[in-house]
Formats: structure tokens, sequence, C-alpha cells
């Protein structure tokens, strides 16, 4: 069946998109889950339960297996409510007839589908005539669902280490694998080959003889050599990746894993020029595997996805995305968050987002994991631990320990942002005896990490009127650099209107184009890195800023030559473009001498 839309909705901290898919998969919208916090899917899952009378049988945490047992019931029951959403709206009949009119208004004007129906529509009186038709043609949007392979945290029982499978994430990763789901784990934060290794115990990973897969495999990448790593590994053990999703490494929300330069424009570049080589030669050791493994391979070549995402924000990127680089589906996440239909962002939250410009969205480093994250200034999380520290109480309670990996001070894990850390480790600090400048510069690095296992939680709560004692009212907010330039709530219709450029929901003239974005967001990251070593550059620091350096520049060439190229594309914009290119490769020249004058004066330092 034909895919309908030409947009995906990733997702979006733990609970923004937590129940995104029962909103929108009935209209054909492929939508992520987060399925990091069992807790909240345990909370979610008895309100739908309740909601839709459906009898709800607790999994308490003194289960066996617990957290993958509420993960795999959670998405049953979605599963379970979107196919019940859906098959009411091919009920065809003259009365529900709005509904298929919904489902169609939402797609491309150029989809093949909506272009049948009017054309059915033109020779029949009434929608019954044509039920058949719908049900063959409307297709439902896939409830995928999201694991960071990084937040394999180990658990105990009693003090008693539990086996490997009860990581966090293999426990998840089962939790999916036993559901009723056919759709797609997405994998990203890179690569753990243990739980690449756990996947392929369940069937539901491996083609059948036709090609077709139960559950596919996504791969969150930032470049080629990473997807091309990643999927040969797979396919040494009999399983295919479907889908390399390609995300910008600084022009996105949530954790962000900057490249080292590479800009997004060549990477999609060299995604395009390699697409059948990288389908080939993971293909040739897939059937290998399969042939010797099971005695059969599939029949015919499986399909390959390139998708993409991160600061995407006008209908002509969109469409410039799929037509130049032949990208398959383009994520849309930031710009969801103003949308009260889809996700769960409670009222003062989305205010925040809607009213905010590019100083109130900032790179962090709030996140325990000890990666940059996007965030929101004055996100009610912040202010939380910031009266917290104010009477003298920093930190968290950690309630839920999804990110315990320190053991700085203690024998088992914590987390950084816990009381218990910042305690020990502003006690540390206290007795070291540096300068009052640099100690008070440590305190705020100690207390300025948050505990975003409840933050990103906390938002679906409130919205949905649900106990929150565990997580508190404090909402962190990831979102990205994009979400400058969108400045008012909208609806599905409208934000999707937008994307398929029927009407134009950016208000601000000044939005620059997402590549030109990126680059600039590239070039501060690079900054920051030379303020890093100014003090005292290693040989490692000087490598990598000059590599760095080294692929910006290359970067800026290739969009200098693409955007020069173009013709019909970017007409309105093009020099301003142009411009802005001239405008960062000064700033990068200026920082490439700032880097050379740093080294002249690290030479000249008399030797001890």
């Amino acid at each position: 069946m034909t895919k309908s839309h030409s947009f995906h909705i990733p997702v979006m901290g733990l609970g923004f998109t937590i129940d995104t898919p029962l909103k929108v998969s009935r209209y054909g919208i492929d939508s992520v889950i987060s399925i990091v916090d069992d807790i909240l899917i345990e909370k979610l899952r008895k309100m739908y339960c309740n909601k839709f009378e459906i009898p709800y049988s607790e999994i308490t945490n003194k289960m066996e297996d617990f957290r993958a047992k509420r993960i795999t019931s959670y998405l049953n029951l979605i599963n379970y409510l979107a196919e019940k959403k859906f098959e009411e709206l091919k009920d065809a009949t003259v009365e529900k007839g709005k509904k298929i009119k919904e489902y169609l208004n939402l797609l491309p004007d150029s989809s093949t589908i909506k272009q049948e129906f009017k054309s059915l529509a033109t020779k029949y009186f009434n929608l019954n005539d044509i039920e058949q038709w719908i049900k063959e043609n409307l297709s439902m949007g896939s409830i995928d669902v999201n694991i960071m392979t990084k937040l394999d945290k180990e658990n105990y029982i009693n003090g008693a280490k539990l086996p490997v499978e009860f990581n966090d994430a293999h426990a998840a990763l089962r939790g999916y694998a036993n559901s009723e789901l056919k759709s797609s784990i997405v994998l990203s934060a890179g690569m753990n080959p243990r739980l690449y290794g756990y996947l392929a115990q369940f069937e539901d990973f491996y083609p059948d003889e036709n090609g077709d897969i139960k559950k596919k495999i996504v791969l969150k990448v930032s470049d080629y050599r990473s997807a091309f790593i990643q999927g040969k590994f797979l396919a040494k053990k009999g399983l295919w990746v479907s889908e390399y999703r390609i995300e910008s490494g600084l022009n996105c929300g949530g954790h962000a894993f900057a490249t080292d330069g590479y800009l997004l424009g060549p990477i999609l570049a060299e995604f395009k020029d390699n697409r059948e080589e990288l389908t080939q030669s993971i293909h040739e050791i897939l059937m290998n595997v399969l042939s010797s493994k099971n005695g059969s391979a599939p029949k015919k070549e499986l399909p390959l996805k390139i998708t993409a995402q991160g600061g995407v924000g006008t209908a002509e990127e969109h469409q410039f995305l799929i037509d130049h680089y032949k990208i398959d589906s383009v994520g849309w996440g930031t710009p969801f968050l103003l949308v009260p239909e889809v996700t769960n962002v409670d009222e003062q939250t989305r205010n925040q987002l809607a009213e905010a410009k590019e100083d109130d969205l900032y790179l962090s480093n709030i996140s325990p994991l000890g990666i940059p994250f996007n965030s929101l200034k004055g996100n009610t999380k912040d202010l939380e631990k910031l009266a917290l520290a104010a009477k003298g109480r920093p930190g968290s309670s950690c309630p839920k320990k999804y990110l315990t990996f320190n053991k700085e001070f203690t024998e088992n894990n914590i987390c950084t942002a816990s009381r218990q850390y910042q305690h020990l480790k502003l006690n540390e600090l206290e007795n070291n005896g540096v300068q009052p400048k640099e100690y008070q510069d440590n305190v705020e690095k100690i207390i300025d990490k948050s505990c975003i296992c409840t933050g990103l939680a906390a938002s679906a709560l409130l919205v949905n009127d649900l106990d929150n004692k565990i997580e508190g009212d404090g909402v962190s907010v990831c979102p990205g650099p994009n979400m400058a330039y969108f400045s008012k709530k909208m609806s599905l219709k409208e934000i999707t209107d937008h994307i398929y450029g029927r009407i134009n929901m950016i208000t601000r003239t000044d939005r620059p184009n997402m590549f030109i974005k990126e680059l600039k967001l590239y070039i501060n990251y690079l900054k920051s890195k030379i303020e890093e070593a100014r003090n005292s550059m290693t040989n490692a620091q000087e490598k990598y800023l000059f590599n760095f350096i080294t692929n910006l520049k290359e970067g800026i060439n290739y969009y200098y030559k693409l955007f020069t190229d173009l013709n019909e594309v970017f007409e309105d914009t093009k020099s301003s473009i142009l411009n802005e290119l001239d405008t960062s490769k000064k700033k990068l020249d200026l920082l490439i001498l700032e880097v050379e004058n740093l080294l002249v004066t690290e030479s000249n330092l008399p030797t001890q």
C-alpha cells in the first residue's frame, strides 16, 4: 500500500509523543513513541483503559520482568485503539464521510490517492459507492518506537545484579519485540553491539521468504560511515536495516550529537551518491548469512529507505530534500510541540515555546549523560532546580534512576543530577581549596545538571491530569533551534498545510535556510571548543579543531556550488543564502586565525 505522507513525526522527549500515534496514525501519519519511561507508560495505559472502558490490571514493579511487560501491554493497547479509530474512519457511510475528507485533506495535493478519490467522487453520488476503494487505498500511519541505545542501565534485585537481558534498553527492546505491532524500532545515540546482538533473538526482526519484516530496524545516524558500519554489523547477524534516518548534528531537538564539522547537505549528498552501493554491499552480506543460517533467503532485494530530519521549516526545504537528495520521508519534530492535537505539552510551556526567540533556545549542559542538550531558557524544571539550590538542597531525589551511570563516589551507579551526587561533588570541591571564581564556576557546572527523567515526562501527566507525585510540576522541554521561527499554536491541519505549502505558518521574514542555520550553529560550536582549548591546548584538541575546520570549509564550498547551480529552487532567497555563506566563511577564517595564534602562543611558552 502506498505511503500516505512524505513527513513523519520523530520522537520528542519521554512524554511529548508518548501517545501521538493514537492522535495521528488514522490519518496515515507515522510517529514515534519513546519507550524509556515504563512508569509513565503504565500511568498512560491505566488512563486509556479507563477512558475506553477496557479492563485494566496493574503491572507492578514487584512482578518479574515488569518493565518489558508494561511496554508490551501499552504498545498493544495503543495499537488496538489506533486500529479501531482507523477502521471507524474507513467506515465510509454518508454520516462519517467527514472523517474521510479529513484524511484526504491532510494529504499532499500531489498524492495519487487524493487525485484518484477526486476522480471517483465525480462519478458517484455518495461515499457508499466507493467504500471498497477506500478500504483498499487508505493506509494507517506506522506506530514506531525509539530506544536510545546507551540508556542500558544495569538492574538489581535485593542487591544482586540481574542478567544483561534485564538492562533497561534490553528490556525495552523485549517489550517491543513481544508486542503485536507491525512497525519499526528506531535505534538512536550510537552503536551498542550487545543490544544489537540481542535483536537477533527475536524472529519478528528477520525477513520472511517474501522479504516482509514484521518489525523493521531503523538506525538514526549522523553520517554515511556510521550507517555503513552499523548496517554491516547487523547484516552479519541476519538483520536488515530498513531505514537510515539522518539527523542534523546540531539543528535538532533533544540531545545533540555534533559531528566533527560535517554538515547535513554534504552528508545527504554522500548518501544519495552511495545509496546503491550501501544497499547492494550490505544486502549481499545479509543474503549469505540468511542462506547459511536458515537455508533460505528472501527471493527479492529488500527495500531501503533514507530519511532526514533536523531544522526543516518550510515546504520548499521539505520538497527540496525529497527531490534533490531522493529522501523518502522528512522528519518534522519541533513545530509539532505547538500542536495541542498531537503532542503533550502543558499550556505554560507551550506559550513559552511560542514566544521563544533564538536567544531563548540554547545548547545546554543540563543532561546527566554529559551530551549537549537542546533546551529552553526559563523552563519550569530549571526554575525548580534553581529554587532547590537556593535553599541549599541542590539536586534531585532521583525517583526514576534511568540515568544512573556515575561511580565517581559510590560502588553502585548514581546520577549526576541527583542530590546524592551533587552533595558529594560539592563537598569534594569545598575541600580542594580552589580560587573563588574557579570555585563558583565549578559549583554552577555541578548544579546545572537537571533531572530530565522527570522533567521530560511531567508534561504528559499535567496535560492528562494524572498523578505526578513522582515527577513533580517541573517541565523540561527539548526544542530544536527551529522553534524560534514558529510563534503560535497550530492545528494538525494548519501544520500539515504548512508542510505541503498550502499555507505559511511562519510570520517572520528573517528565518535562515535550514542549511545556513546549521552552519551557523556549527561555527558557534567550534568557537566554544576553541574556548575550551584556550588555556592549554593538547595535541588531541589541536587535531580535533583542524579536522573540524577542514570539514566546515569543505561544507561551505559544497553549499557555494549547490546554491549557485540551483535553478527554480530557493529563487527568492538564493542571494541572501550566498551572502550568509560569505559571512560564515569570514567568521570561520577569523576562528582559524585564532587557533593558529593559540598554537604560536603555546609554542613560545617557556618549558619547565
